[in-house]
């Protein structure tokens, strides 16, 4: 018969089990073993894809390819358990914008509701276009007449633009716009407008009146309003990360996620991403701190009001070009293109708030320039689907993750 284990081997026991289960290491959901290519819908020569996903779960790609009468079309589909669906086009014609930057995107508000928006050259006015905005109440099947929520009338560019849903109905419109460029000026505005569920724009609200000219802005809805990241611009050239936040009333005045300290006297054209989950807000992007490229990731747990102190994420030699979602744990996963010899490789990376950076997964692969675009993803019950440009097969390609248990 043993004797019983004394209270103090018991204490120790105890203690190391616990030591034991609070330094485990994190465990990392991304296995490139569950990662398989989905057939792409977008055709030959297709770029600009997009995606968005629904609060039901649905998953839409969106992109741009030429049309049979050789003018760009705007088109999407659904992403079903066997594939993508069959493909609806929201808009075409020869004065719509293609640009790998400065893309369209789409807005899944629900089943039946979507919002879209791209851009149109201004006819006769050089480089100048304008942002289009349309909403769609049958699934897409048709689209309101487009609003165009910059009405000043410049010959001037206008675009970089984020969508998200407004609680009290409609969409809100983010652009950067140029307009001041009409007077000499060298300062280009981040604005907003509503649009109505009737398609109808609001009055335009200056949220920034000088930001970096061509970097993406990213919103996404939050409990009481909309959070918006973008690249800003400081008299002095710095040009780091800002946030703003819209209580469904007015804008809040700007906060950085991060001091970088990035003094560019160009605009490096690699915007910030945000996703969030309840309080939980991560911010993504790309920066130079002491001649380093780097992608940094920073967690916020009281709704985007502060940070912490920024987890690098890339590999050492990124391209940039991100996107972030979160996961239902508060961790996230961020995507990025980092160079690999003669080619770029889409790679996707977890990380969460206490600094821990899991090992990257390659996604797949495209060239480094700027044929390459914007690569992104969308989380939706379990899966991350990622859509970027193959810029060696020239189209657009699309594979699902499926996250570890």
């Amino acid at each position: 018969m043993h004797n019983p284990p004394s209270f103090h081997l018991l204490l120790v026991t105890v203690l190391s089990g616990s030591l034991a289960f609070g330094c485990s290491k994190p465990v990392n959901k991304l296995d490139v073993a569950r990662l398989h290519e989905i057939a792409s819908p977008a055709g030959g020569g297709s770029a600009q894809a997009n995606l968005t996903t629904g609060p039901g779960g649905e998953t839409y790609l969106s992109w741009m390819e030429t049309n049979d009468a050789g003018w760009p079309a705007l088109k999407f589909a659904m992403k079903t358990p066997t594939g993508w669906s069959g493909i609806r086009t929201i808009t075409e014609g020869d004065g719509l914008v293609v640009n790998y930057a400065d893309f369209p995107s789409l807005l899944a508000i629900d089943k039946n509701n979507f919002a879209a928006h791209w851009m149109t050259a201004i006819p006769n006015e050089g480089e100048g276009y304008n942002v289009n905005v349309a909403l769609s109440h049958d699934g897409g099947a048709t689209w309101t007449k487009p609003a165009v929520p910059n009405r000043d009338g410049t010959p001037t560019e206008h675009g970089f633009v984020s969508l998200a849903p407004l609680a009290s109905g409609g969409i809100t419109a983010i652009w950067l716009d140029s307009r001041k460029l009409e007077k000499e000026s060298t300062d280009v505005a981040m604005m907003a407008a509503p649009i109505s569920n009737e398609g109808v724009a609001g009055s335009e609200t200056v949220v920034d009146d000088r930001v970096c000219e061509c970097c993406q802005t990213s919103s996404v809805a939050v409990n009481g309003g909309i959070l918006t990241v973008y690249r800003d611009r400081s008299k002095e050239e710095i040009r780091d990360i800002a946030i703003v936040r819209f209580d469904g009333k007015q804008w809040s005045s700007p906060k950085l996620v991060a001091n970088d300290n990035w003094m560019i006297d160009a605009c490096p054209i690699n915007g910030p991403a945000i996703a969030a989950k309840g309080n939980d807000v991560v911010v993504a992007w790309f920066t130079i701190v002491k001649n380093m490229s780097r992608i940094n990731a920073a967690f916020s747990t009281d709704g985007g009001n502060t940070f912490g102190k920024p987890i690098q994420v890339d590999d050492g030699d990124p391209v940039g070009r991100v996107d972030v979602v979160m996961l239902e744990s508060g961790k996230a996963v961020v995507s990025w293109l980092e160079k690999k010899e003669k080619v770029a490789e889409l790679r996707a990376k977890q990380v969460q708030a206490d600094g821990a950076a899991l090992p990257a997964i390659t996604i797949g692969t495209t060239g480094a320039g700027t044929a390459s675009g914007f690569p992104r993803m969308e989380l939706s019950q379990g899966t991350i689907t990622f859509a970027w440009t193959d810029s060696v097969q020239r189209k657009v390609r699309t594979s699902d993750l499926k996250l570890n248990d």
